[in-house]
Order: structure tokens, then C-alpha cells, then sequence
């Protein structure tokens, strides 16, 4: 019963913060997406590697680390709005090459966008249509108009867990000789529970998993509407698509129900989020209204699943609640150099 109750009084918090967040951030276009940031970069260290998957030809980035090692290999997953051509985490930081330069070979699963990483029940469709034809869903702006546009997921069924649990990491066994266990997989926001996932149902890839930001509590009150929304305003999909409300599916992607997973796996993890409080370098705009608010929802759910994990004997885990960081790129950057001592020593 613990655990109901913890749920029930994180989920009153969680509802009216989300509905707080709702407010805030739909009228203006970005909800659960991440903030962007200024500028955009493509490294010409990374190699691209493309692998055939039931969802066709899916391109990932490797860094490959500075030492040569193939033992010590983390993914890094995306945010919402992840794009078709590059990850965010190249885009906007420096972790791969922050990463590399440790001795950490880094994969980036590039597309993906609303997939929260899972095998869908269908492709995304709305009232049952088929994608029309026209330009596909973006990765930037309101998405709510590309509902019936053709693009990722959508003509196909996401199948994202089997590709990242077994196509993947056996075509970079083949091809560069990469460790296919002890494996870590980092996340943010839409990210972070797909990496929690990861890691309770496939303990022979994934040792240690981290979080940062992430919807970690979905089932709480006002949570599957308030996906529901983001994923509409990103790219137009359908969360009934990916899992109807109560399925196998659903709790599949709830970090709440599995938890017992990760204390049985005895998985290593790295749990954060701020406190929604902005520095100077965020700006003063919607844009960081947005964030703040965000970070704020992410941090609630945070708080909640701490809770959840201590109340099933989880303590291979370790909390970051920073005192100032929004739901921004910088504030993950900052969070992987917190972090990666502790991944350094939890992979390989």
C-alpha cells in the first residue's frame, strides 16, 4: 500500500503542476518538448552508421572513444523533437566529445521523434487514416497540423525497444568490435523513462541507466493528457497509437510499475532534475517561461519517483536535484558532468 500512497500524494502535486504547465507552455507552441537552444553544430568526429530495422534504414551517430577501448559504450537518448539527421545531444552540447574524450564509446539513435523510445501497438494515425501526402511532420513548431502528414512512425510502426536491444547493438558488435553488455543508456525528458525502460527489461544490454528530467510517473492524474498534448505539438502523433490507456503497453512505459525491475536487475542509476529556476544565460522570453515550467513538471515527477524507489528497496541509485536549471540543453550538459565519474565506474 506504500506505494499506492505514494502515488496518490505525488499525484495530486504532479496534476496541479501539470495543469499549471498546460497553461504556460501550450499557447505557446512547445510542451513537452525541450527548449531550443541558440545554435546547432555537426561534429565531423562522429561516424555515421546506418542499420537495417523493421521500421527501415535507421542512421546512429558513434563517437568513438579516445582510448580505443570497445568495452565502455553508452547511449545517449533524445528529447521530443528529435530530429532525422542529427541528435540534439550533438547539436546543442558537448557530451559526445566530453564523453569520448573519457574513454566512453557514444551512440546516438538518431529519429525518433514522440516514439519515447518504445515498440508502438500501431503507427500513429488519427481516427484511423492513413498519412496524406505533403511535407512531413517537423521537428521545430507546433506539430498539431502534421497529424495526417506522412514521416517517421507514421507509415510504419515505431518498434524503437527492438531496434536498441537487439539490431543495434549487434551491428556495432560486427562492425567495431562494441561490448553488447554493460552497456549504459542516458535520457532526457522523453528520453529519461525510455532509458529507465531500457534498463529494467533488458538487464543483458543495460547496467547502469540515468534519467534527467523525465516524465517518471505517467500514471499519475492530469500525466497521460498532458502527453497526450506534447505529443500532438510534436509532430502530430497519437498517443493511442503508441499505447492505449491501461494496456501492457502503457505500464511498459511507466518507470512506477517497473521499478521493482531495477532493484531485481540491480541496475546502476543516476536519477535528476532542477528546480526550475533559470540563470542569466537562459534569457528572459517564452522560451524560458517554457522551461521553467517544464522543469518544474519534470521535477515533480521526479521527487515522486524517488519516492517509489525508496519504498521498493531501490539504493543503487543516486539523486541530483540541482538548485537552479531549466528544461534546457545547458542544464543536461551540466548534468553529465556531475554524472560521469559514476558512469565511468557503472559501464564495461
Amino acid at each position: 500500500m506504500r506505494g499506492v500512497n505514494i502515488r496518490r500524494r505525488a499525484g495530486s502535486r504532479i496534476r496541479r503542476i501539470a495543469l499549471l504547465t498546460l497553461a504556460v507552455v501550450l499557447p505557446v507552441g512547445t510542451a513537452l518538448g525541450t527548449a531550443a537552444p541558440a545554435s546547432a553544430a555537426y561534429d565531423p568526429a562522429g561516424i555515421d552508421v546506418w542499420v537495417d530495422s523493421p521500421m527501415g534504414p535507421i542512421k546512429s551517430r558513434i563517437f568513438r572513444a579516445a582510448d580505443g577501448n570497445t568495452d565502455r559504450v553508452v547511449y545517449a537518448l533524445d528529447g521530443m523533437r528529435a530530429r532525422e539527421d542529427l541528435s540534439g545531444w550533438e547539436l546543442h552540447t558537448e557530451v559526445p566529445r566530453q564523453l569520448a574524450a573519457a574513454n566512453i564509446n557514444v551512440v546516438l539513435p538518431i529519429g525518433g521523434q514522440s516514439s519515447f523510445y518504445a515498440d508502438w501497438a500501431a503507427p500513429s494515425s488519427l481516427a484511423g487514416l492513413p498519412p496524406a501526402s505533403g511535407s512531413a511532420g517537423s521537428a521545430t513548431g507546433s506539430g498539431g497540423l502534421q497529424a495526417l502528414d506522412p514521416g517517421p512512425g507514421k507509415s510504419y510502426r515505431y518498434q524503437w525497444e527492438t531496434f536498441l536491444t537487439g539490431a543495434l547493438p549487434e551491428a556495432l558488435r560486427d562492425r567495431f568490435g562494441f561490448a553488447t553488455e554493460r552497456n549504459g543508456v542516458i535520457g532526457l525528458s522523453m528520453g529519461a523513462s525510455a532509458a529507465l525502460a531500457l534498463a529494467a527489461f533488458h538487464p543483458e544490454r543495460y547496467s547502469y541507466a540515468a534519467a534527467y528530467s523525465g516524465m517518471l510517473n505517467v500514471n499519475a492524474p492530469g500525466m497521460r493528457e498532458a502527453i497526450r498534448l506534447a505529443m500532438v505539438d510534436a509532430g502530430g502523433y497519437n498517443i493511442e497509437s503508441m499505447a492505449p490507456a491501461a494496456s501492457a503497453l502503457w505500464q511498459r512505459l511507466d518507470p512506477f510499475s517497473f521499478a521493482p525491475l531495477l532493484r531485481e536487475n540491480g541496475t546502476r542509476l543516476w536519477i535528476a532534475a532542477a528546480d526550475g529556476r533559470p540563470v542569466p544565460a537562459d534569457g528572459a522570453d517564452l522560451d524560458t517561461l517554457n522551461a521553467i515550467a517544464l522543469e518544474n513538471l519534470a521535477a515533480a515527477n521526479t521527487r515522486a519517483f524517488q519516492g517509489r524507489l525508496d519504498s521498493v528497496g531501490v539504493t543503487n541509485v543516486t539523486y541530483d536535484f540541482a538548485n537552479v536549471g531549466v528544461h534546457t540543453w545547458r542544464n543536461w550538459e551540466s548534468e553529465v558532468g556531475r554524472m560521469l565519474p559514476d558512469l565511468a565506474a557503472g559501464i564495461g
